[in-house]
Formats: structure tokens, sequence, C-alpha cells
């Protein structure tokens, strides 16, 4: 049977759908990737916030259609949504046969062959507590040259805002020795580039008690022959040491790039938020960042419109924001999310607001990367080659070592010959405010 997979939201989302279509026998089970050809339809879910809410409904509504007019028999949703409210879509969703949640994925075969003996019995969603392994099935989806690997599930930092520790669970960290072996696996298969993720990456093995760290993790896996990139994602911001700041300069397969979502910059919205770092730490941070490591390429996450932010507290945001510490930058507007204690907090920021200050912030942000862009041309950049350009078959496109996929635009490559998933020098000769042109230096 044929069986189609989408999936929704982060890449931590990613690994989880790839995790569970590796339990689906290749001998019963085909996969493909247009769901008119699917006799199965799983769609794996996000409920991080409202709008990736609304977006998984809306995307189970559209495939809803291939079991009315197409070939599709059996609908099924996977993931967070599930996760966080099996009661009421059970209810609303009628179209769909069953759910499973985000600890489910070694029960689908057994699902699905319960499903077609005609028993589709109301599922009793499982707590939150699966953790994948190197030993786990798992089909890769990214490029055959770039890999996401979950290290650890699940999240301790309890922020004020965030469902997260409700869909996922505690914090559970892989053994060192189980990430090495898929790294390895990965690697001897074509992988050049390794995304380390996880709800918070500094947090690794925090809750065990055997001196397994980030650190010691990345000691062990720079040691793989073949391994050209390994970027390090989701690091909460006082989890990052000197120790492993200087293990990122000295290391050359340790990209120099960070994802530090810091959310905000005001000490008043920050403790209610329940985040552990104010300013004063958070500008410490960054000045140690820049000291070690001046190349250090940063990407963060920022929240407009938490409760109770005033017109002055944003406007402190926004001149931090312009100050140009980033990169890159990515902004939520608030959610409102039923479970967090932020809910109950007075002084909710209406949604026009919200918009307002989403908008100005992405247009400083947009201005700083230009000016950074700007400054590398002339510059010889690693680049990964990931195709051609979708404007022209002409054009080869890819990704700088500052760059991690998905979410960080792209380099245009205007001249020289390469192949998908070569790693090549590239001069930059011209950006825009994301994306990056250059040519290839012949060595």
């Amino acid at each position: 049977m044929n069986v189609s997979l989408i999936s929704l939201g982060c890449p931590k989302n990613l690994v989880d759908a790839e995790v569970m279509l590796g339990h689906l026998p290749e001998d019963r089970y085909a996969i493909v990737t247009a769901e008119d050809q699917a006799d199965i339809i799983i769609v794996n879910t996000c409920a991080f916030i409202q709008d990736a809410k609304e977006e998984s409904v809306e995307t189970i509504l559209e495939v809803a259609d291939y079991k009315q007019h197409g070939r599709c028999k059996l609908l099924i949703v996977s993931g967070c949504l599930p996760q966080r409210y099996q009661q009421e879509l059970a209810g609303e969703l009628p179209e769909v046969d069953f759910f499973i949640g985000t600890a489910d994925a070694p029960r689908i075969v057994a699902l699905l062959d319960n499903a077609q003996r005609g028993v589709i019995a109301p599922q009793q969603i499982g707590l939150p507590d699966f953790l994948y392994d190197h030993g786990t099935p798992r089909v890769t989806s990214s490029p055959y040259y770039s890999a996401y690997v979950k290290i650890a599930e699940g999240c301790a930092n309890h922020c004020s805002y965030c469902v997260i520790p409700s869909i996922r669970g505690t914090l559970r960290s892989r053994q060192i020795s189980s990430v090495v072996s898929e790294v390895e696996r990965l690697v001897a298969a074509g992988v050049r580039e390794i995304n380390l993720i996880a709800q918070d990456v500094t947090a690794f093995g925090a809750e065990r008690d055997d001196n397994e760290t980030l650190e010691s993790l990345l000691r062990s896996l720079v040691t793989i022959d073949g391994l050209d990139w390994l970027r390090l994602l989701y690091a909460y911001p006082d989890g990052v040491t000197d120790e492993l700041l200087d293990l990122i300069a000295s290391e050359p397969k340790i990209c120099n790039y960070l994802d530090l979502p810091i959310q905000h910059i005001d000490d008043q919205l920050l403790a209610a938020m329940n985040r552990r770092v104010g300013e004063e730490d958070i500008r410490a941070l960054l000045e140690r960042i820049r000291l070690r490591i001046p190349d250090m390429t940063l990407r963060t996450s920022l929240i407009v419109g938490f409760p109770g932010e005033t017109d002055e507290q944003f406007g402190k945001l926004l001149s931090f924001v312009e100050e140009g510490h980033f990169e890159r930058l990515g902004v939520f507007r608030y959610s409102r999310e039923e479970g967090t204690s932020a809910a109950l907090l007075d002084n909710q920021v209406a949604e026009r607001t919200k918009q307002i200050r989403y908008k100005r912030l992405m247009k400083a942000q947009a201005r700083v990367s230009f000016r950074k862009n700007r400054n590398l041309v002339g510059h010889v950049e690693p680049v990964l080659v990931e195709g051609y350009s979708e404007e022209s078959e002409l054009l080869l496109r890819g990704r700088s070592v500052r760059q991690a996929p998905d979410v960080d635009g792209q380099v245009y490559i205007t001249s020289g010959q390469a192949n998908v998933g070569d790693i090549v020098p590239l001069r930059i000769t011209d950006s825009s405010d994301y994306d990056l042109i250059g040519e290839i230096v012949q060595e």
C-alpha cells in the first residue's frame, strides 16, 4: 500500500515523522510524495501556537478530500495536535480514522494492521515519553547530504508561554554513543552536514549524573571522518558556556553558527516569561561570543505582544534589534495558549498591536541583515550546493556555512560548475536582505 506523510512544524517534528515512516515494513508499504497516489495519508501536526494549530487543521481538511474523491482509504493524524487535543479532535474531525500522539510512532504498524482488518477503535494516546535512538528505524527525507539529528526530547525550562513540556514531556537526553552511532551511519550514507536539534541543545545530559554534556558529545562527533559541517540549533542562552564557545572556535567542523532564542530584552517581560536571563546577561553573552568568535553567525527568536508589553518595552526591543547583534532573526506574535501560566496574565495585547509590532521588528531586522550581507561581498565562503535555482535552471543554488536549512535564505551561484552535495569556495559578489550571490572560486 502507498503511504504519504505530510509533516508540519519544526525539524524536531520532521524527525518524528521520519521515525514513523521507518517503522513501516518496505515489503508492505511504499512511501509516496503525491497525496493523490496514496492509500494512507498521515498528517504529522504542530500545536505550538495558534497559527500552527490552524495550519494543521487546514491541512487535515484539505487532504480529507482524497478520502472522498481519491484512492485514500485511511487518514491518520499524528503528533502534537492530538497529543494536546485528542478528545476535541475526535468530535470535530470525523474524517480522521485515528489519532496518534508524539510518542506513538512504534505503534503505527499495529494500528494500520488493525485498520485493514476493519478494527478502528478509539485509541488512548500515551504519555509523551518516547525517545528514539540509533537502533530506531528511520527514513530520512532531507536531501542526502544533510540531516537533522535529535539529541534530546522534551524540555525542563518551563517558560510561561510554552506548551512543549505538556506535549513532549520533560527533558530526556540520548546517550552519546547512540548519537555517534546514528551520525556515523548517516555520514557513511553520504550526509555531509549534521544539524543537532532539541528543545534546548545546551541542556543535553543535564537530567543525568553521568558527565555526558553537549561539549563531550561534540568532541566525539568531530572525530567522525567524512563529516564536514556540524550545526547547533536552539541553544538556551544560559547554557552557552565558555567551554562550548572555545570548542566551536577551535573545531573547524563545528559551524560558527548558533541559534540563540532570547525572546525579549526587557527584564520585566523576561521575568514574566520565566526566562532565567535578563538584559545584562544577554548583553554579556553576546559580548563573550563576539570576543571569542568574531565571525559567529547568530540567529535568535523574539516574541512581540506578550501580556503587558507596553509601547515603551516594545520600543526598547526594537532599539536592541536595530543595534545589529543578530544576522538572523525570527519573530513570533504571542499566542495565548491554554494550560500555560502566561494565558492567565492580565493586560493581554490586541492582535492588531501584535501585528504592527511584528512588522516593525521584521523591517528593522531586514535592514540589519542587508547591511551584514553587504559586508560579506568580496569574501570567500564555503557553500553547500543544493541544486538549481527555482528562478532559472542556469543558476545553481546552495547555502553558506552561515545559513541553516529551511530558515536562513540561500546563495545563488552565477558561475562555476559543481555537483549537488559539493562544498565549494564561493566569492560573494552581491547580496539582498537574506540571500547571497557569488561565483565559484576555481582552485
